[in-house]
């Protein structure tokens, strides 16, 4: 303040703590609960610059060892791919659409570079490690004709530690390397720089090795989930957890150590004050037998023995203490935070259904199942399918594999294609059912729609229903699932008969 205005605190008036004070509590930095707690203004890629390591290092341990972790990991993979994410060509042409089926299907058996899996095995993978280390690289390699694919394309799964975290470099014409990634000065990728070989593989050391090899961005799709805008290198799913769960595994360890020990004893026998003269052992005569410390005389316990016992000797059995009556909601509570921390109801993590309706059972999982189609769809579908779609549209234009003669003039009809999901199942059979029918017959959805939710492909469905009416006239049978057409374009029904 200006010399001449001097304060009010320096006039002497007393000026209250709330005008001093933050606006928000949790600016605060003065009480016992704000004034240590430092939080860090790191930008999006400077955290993820000094922590990705260890905490990818961190995650796959806990994966390993801790069975809350891997159960964890698991189940997101299970219900992300479950059997597969499917792909249905939507070509306006009927003829092109049945040849781009028909051929993805035989390109789907053959896709994964290191003939481990097929397209659901190797999306599976994908997500496992999506998961696990919060991100994946997937790069395109194309192949020779005389190898005998269906199309001369693969792709190749390759973990995050292949990009270099420290790569971080100033390019010619305004670009930059940001974490082993390039951007040009519009802030495209434009390329990834790649090792040579895994660095936590033996021989990592090598010269040749720990270069990196620079790819187009156009090889190589990388799936990941940006948090924070600008982000360009994902983190692993349990990052907000690995601490939690270290110290609940040390816990349960530490309460099954105590268990453990306190339960090898049996009991104990007590003997009254020992009498001058009294050599060897009252029960056998024979010579005293000690323990390890040199004065505890052991006494084995076998099933169905009886032990003699010299006059005025006892035996008290041991009781143990339990596990406490506070360890079962302790842990309940530490899970149920450890689920949450990723996205998951503690019922679905842990199989526990104690105390769960079937009504609070369905809310859980509509709410589970809203944030799993939310990863299905903005990070696997758009990031990972779509990328691998166009690279097998394009290596079937360059290879002839089928005639594609207006594919240039022509490209995004051949690249529209619907990604369907596995259907997710009927918690209440008959009521889902019945609910869905009435959905379709209202107007309110398409059986088309009410197909594809199911992970199925209608077309399909329909040449299968057709193909069952077909048989079951030429066999003279009769089921009520379906209705036959009849000659005058309307449906009969059997009860009209």
């Amino acid at each position: 303040m200006k010399a001449g205005f001097p304060s009010l605190a320096r006039r002497g008036f007393v000026v209250p703590t709330r005008l001093k004070a933050a606006a928000y509590e949790s600016a605060s930095t003065t009480g016992a609960r704000a004034k240590s707690w430092r939080a860090s203004s790191a930008g999006p890629n400077a955290a993820a610059a000094q922590n990705l390591p260890l905490l990818r290092s961190r995650a796959r341990d806990a994966i390993r060892n801790d069975p809350w972790a891997k159960t964890a990991i698991a189940r997101l993979v299970s219900n992300t791919i479950g059997n597969g994410i499917q792909a249905h060509p939507q070509h306006p042409n009927d003829a092109v659409r049945k040849m781009q089926k028909q051929l993805w299907e035989d390109s789907c058996e053959e896709i994964d570079a290191d003939d481990l899996f097929d397209m659901a095995g190797v999306q599976t993978l994908a997500a496992r490690a999506f998961f696990s280390d919060g991100e994946v690289l997937v790069r395109r390699q194309f192949r020779s004709p005389s190898e005998g694919l269906a199309v001369p394309m693969q792709i190749r799964l390759l973990e995050g530690d292949l990009l270099p975290m420290e790569k971080n470099e100033i390019v010619p014409g305004g670009g930059e390397i940001v974490n082993g990634v390039e951007f040009n000065s519009d802030g495209r990728r434009v390329a990834y720089h790649l090792l040579q070989r895994h660095p936590g593989e033996y021989g990592r050391a090598s010269t040749a090795n720990m270069q990196t090899v620079r790819v187009p961005a156009d090889e190589i799709a990388h799936v990941f989930l940006a948090l924070r805008p600008g982000q360009v290198r994902g983190v692993p799913e349990l990052s907000t957890v690995l601490l939690r769960l270290k110290s609940l595994d040390n816990f349960d360890d530490a309460v099954l150590f105590r268990q453990e020990v306190s339960n090898l004893f049996a009991g104990f026998v007590t003997k009254p004050p020992a009498e001058p003269g009294l050599m060897g052992d009252p029960v056998t005569g024979g010579e005293m037998q000690y323990d390890v410390d040199g004065f505890s005389p052991v006494v084995s316990l076998e099933p169905g023995s009886m032990q003699e016992l010299a006059p005025g000797e006892d035996v008290k059995f041991a009781e143990p203490p339990g596990a406490g009556t506070d360890y079962g909601p302790f842990m309940r509570q530490q899970l149920m935070a450890a689920a949450a921390s990723v996205g998951m109801p503690y019922e679905v993590m842990t199989g526990d259904l104690r105390d769960v309706s079937d009504r609070v059972l369905r809310v859980i999982l509509n709410e589970f199942r809203r944030s799993i189609e939310q990863i299905q769809w903005n990070v696997f579908i758009h990031q990972f399918c779509r990328k691998v779609w166009r690279w097998w549209v394009d290596a079937c234009a360059l290879s002839g594999a089928m005639p594609m003669a207006d594919y240039y003039r022509r490209r995004r009809d051949y690249l529209r294609v619907r990604w369907v999901p596995q259907g997710w199942p009927y918690i209440h059979p008959v009521q889902d059912v019945t609910a869905k029918r009435m959905e379709i017959r209202s107007g309110l959805a398409s059986r088309t729609g009410a197909v594809l939710s199911r992970g199925d492909d209608p077309e399909q469905v329909d040449q299968e229903n057709a193909a069952d009416l077909a048989r079951e006239r030429r066999l003279g049978i009769r089921y009520d699932t379906l209705d036959p057409v009849d000659g005058a374009g309307g449906l009969s029904n059997g009860d009209d008969e």
